[in-house]
């Protein structure tokens, strides 16, 4: 008789049914994701699409805007005379150095002025003094010191991006809760264990936001010393292109100067995604 008796399946649990909720929950969010990018891609697209347009019909002047199917050929051009991915290389090759010297000393001197308050009260007013210089004008000082050169540029971008990591990292510091840190006091840990088990993991998200401004803050350092003593690069091509009168060339400049940004800003958004992975 207990054969005949039909199986009765066992409720709907409270963690299924949240798992099922979860799961619409994702597949949501993963197609809002798709229609983003495909918005932004429409958007690129058109854009192209009217600025050749108007560039043909006479609306604008392809002179001084350039247009897309210029930009290409101007593309070409370098290719074939073998001096593009010399130009970029260069180029991005500076912005990485900067990029990376200006990230890391920057974290290590908010380190230091955390570890000291009595330094940090010091050396304070003088970072807000000399963040708020306008870098570019020292240029020519960085020039008569070290050189025209490599090494002139990547220090320019450094002066362009140091400050502003340094005073981004030391506040996410000092904003850390105080009670994680009393925590750790009472069970008996060091400074050294406060840094490595509190502050610097706390301070993740900051040091990610800082990652993201000194991508901008880098590509502008390494254009503006191009811009004053390179004789290769991006930058360096935008300048003569405007001495000689050939716009194709600035925007052409310009428009891989975009590219490549992206793609370091991309880069550090790859690594905010594993950093935050592994954290889970």
């Amino acid at each position: 008789m207990s054969n005949l008796e039909p199986e009765i399946s066992p409720p709907m649990t409270r963690t299924s049914a949240f798992s099922q909720e979860h799961k619409v929950y994702l597949r949501r969010l993963k197609m809002e994701k798709q229609w983003i990018l495909f918005i932004q891609v429409v958007i690129f697209v058109v854009a192209i699409a009217l600025w050749e347009i108007c560039a043909n019909a006479k609306i604008v002047d392809p002179f001084i805007t350039s247009q897309p199917s210029r930009i290409i050929k101007t593309i070409i051009r370098l290719y074939e005379e073998g001096v593009l991915f010399q130009h970029i290389g260069i180029t991005c090759l500076e912005a990485f150095v900067g990029f990376v010297s200006g990230t890391l000393l920057g974290t290590l001197i908010a380190i230091g002025l955390w570890w000291s308050k009595f330094l940090c009260k010091i050396l304070e007013p003088y970072l807000v003094v000399f963040n708020s210089l306008p870098k570019i004008a020292l240029g020519p000082v960085f020039i008569v010191w070290i050189g025209a050169g490599p090494a002139a540029i990547i220090v320019m971008t450094l002066a362009i991006s140091l400050i502003v990591t340094v005073l981004e990292i030391l506040n996410g510091f000092l904003a850390i809760d105080a009670e994680k840190i009393k925590l750790i006091q009472t069970f008996g840990g060091t400074k050294l264990h406060i840094l490595t088990l509190v502050v610097l993991p706390a301070s993740l998200p900051t040091i990610i936001n800082a990652l993201k401004i000194n991508v901008g803050l880098s590509w502008v350092g390494v254009i503006v010393g191009e811009f004053l003593v390179s004789k290769a690069g991006l930058g360096y091509l935008i300048v003569y292109g405007g001495q000689v009168f050939k716009l194709d060339l600035v925007m052409t400049s310009v428009i891989i100067l975009g590219v490549a940004a992206t793609l370091m800003y991309q880069g550090v958004v790859f690594l905010e995604k594993l950093l935050v992975k592994n954290n889970l």
